[in-house]
């Protein structure tokens, strides 16, 4: 793990930090060759999304066989066992239960602003959603649950999962996948290349219907093509990218259990980005052999990728205190984060910018991601200064409803008409005009 002292880092140092490799997904030779599939699946279809199954994953299918097939349900749970099974029931049980419990602070609502006006909302689901979950790397059952339980309980009529076969099977998708799919009652899945998969459910095919929003995290191809279908009129979340986590630690934490929740996030991929941010050198120095001595025995691609996301990408900064411990993390902006101090809550109050905050070392990074309920599908790249994870709320619309009776438009009646002389609109200034007749 590197380690570099925030006071002394150049602007350089820290813009190569903060980025993340943000502008990747907006600009240059990726939005390019992104761009090309989109353009051939807008135009072509299915015929374009078998054509970059065949390129990029080296998989040949018919239109007809991307969808997936009862039988190929049916199968799927004998296929992971009844231990898998059964956690994934766990953790489906806990990420609906937060977000039924979300879902009754987000009712309907109204008010009387003023004697006779009632203002208010009409909270309704979103009529459909595409729902990617990413494979090839690994099995993320936990992706499907996290994206696709929020959509259940908003009540969005039409689900349309798109994920990428597994790698050298010809097809065959993640049967934990499909085992989360069948418990969440969803039907239409299909095998797709991600970014091809994207532009199918934007635009919709011949066998892909068409959805209103696609979410769900991948790689930067992935969402990059998330941030070009927004063109076309398909809405996404901002950005579910690469993985990353910070974690805010004292000379309270246990150095055995920081490093295991470094590596936690770190073992992603070699574009994973995993920060330390303490104040104490005694718990750098103990962090690091506890490093040394965990990362050996995980295997060679995850080693890989740990070393990248605790060297290059990211590592230990040093601050003052915890004051600046935060400040710090408020300008990173993690999509998870992890307080292992003293007093959690004393630093938590000073956390503005994360998409989740853990509190504590019995807190791990890694039931977060599967079991405690909240949200693990989170804003990355900075994001988290502005927006927050995939629950209910992102598959909810609402709509401003008002009503007045005629005393109210009476009393309202000229400040219409002296806002619309001003703008310069009699036809407005008229609407109330005529009732005052």
């Amino acid at each position: 793990m590197r380690v570099i002292c925030w006071d002394e880092m150049t602007d350089a140092q820290r813009a190569h930090l903060l980025g993340r490799g943000r502008d990747e997904f907006f600009a240059g030779p990726l939005k390019e060759s992104i761009g090309k599939i989109i353009d051939d699946v807008r135009i072509n279809g299915d015929e374009a999304v078998c054509r970059a199954l065949r390129d990029f994953d080296g998989v040949t299918l018919e239109p007809h066989q991307l969808k997936v097939t009862e039988a190929e349900f049916a199968t799927a749970s004998a296929t992971v066992g009844v231990e898998v099974v059964d956690a994934i029931a766990m953790m489906i049980a806990n990420i609906r239960r937060f977000n039924e419990a979300l879902l009754t602070r987000l009712a309907d609502w109204h008010i009387e602003s003023i004697p006779g006006l009632m203002v208010g909302q009409k909270v309704t689901p979103i009529a459909s959603a595409g729902l990617f979950c990413p494979s090839g790397k690994a099995s993320y059952p936990s992706v499907l649950a996290q994206i696709a339980t929020p959509a259940v309980v908003a009540g969005v009529a039409r689900k349309v999962v798109i994920t990428p076969p597994v790698p050298g099977t010809n097809g065959a998708l993640d049967p934990a996948t499909l085992v989360v799919a069948q418990q969440l009652g969803l039907t239409d899945v299909f095998r797709v290349n991600g970014p091809a998969g994207v532009a199918a459910v934007a635009f919709g095919t011949q066998h892909i219907p068409r959805v209103v929003k696609v979410v769900g995290p991948g790689s930067p191809p992935v969402v990059c093509a998330q941030i070009e279908v927004q063109r076309y009129g398909c809405s996404t979340m901002m950005l579910l990218g690469p993985t990353e986590s910070l974690i805010i630690a004292d000379a309270s934490a246990d150095p055995v259990r920081l490093a295991a929740d470094l590596l936690n996030e770190a073992e992603h991929g070699t574009d994973s980005s995993v920060v330390l941010i303490t104040a104490e050198a005694s718990v750098v120095e103990a962090t690091q052999v506890e490093l040394a001595r965990q990362i050996a025995w995980l295997p060679d691609v995850r080693r890989i990728a740990a070393a990248a996301a605790l060297g290059v990408n990211g590592g230990c900064i040093l601050v003052d205190d915890m004051a600046q411990a935060a400040e710090v993390a408020n300008i990173y902006g993690p999509e998870h984060m992890q307080i292992a101090t003293v007093d959690p809550e004393a630093v938590l109050a000073m956390i503005h910018n994360a998409g989740e905050v853990l509190l504590g070392q019995h807190t791990t990074l890694s039931a977060g991601n599967y079991v405690l309920g909240p949200p693990a599908s989170l804003p990355t790249s900075g994001f988290a200064d502005q927006c927050g994870g995939i629950t209910v709320e992102a598959f909810l619309k609402r709509t401003a409803i008002a009503k007045a009776d005629e005393a109210a438009m009476r009393f309202l009646a000229p400040y219409v008409i002296t806002l619309a002389d001003h703008e310069g609109f009699p036809a407005h200034a008229n609407a109330q005009r005529v009732r005052l007749r």
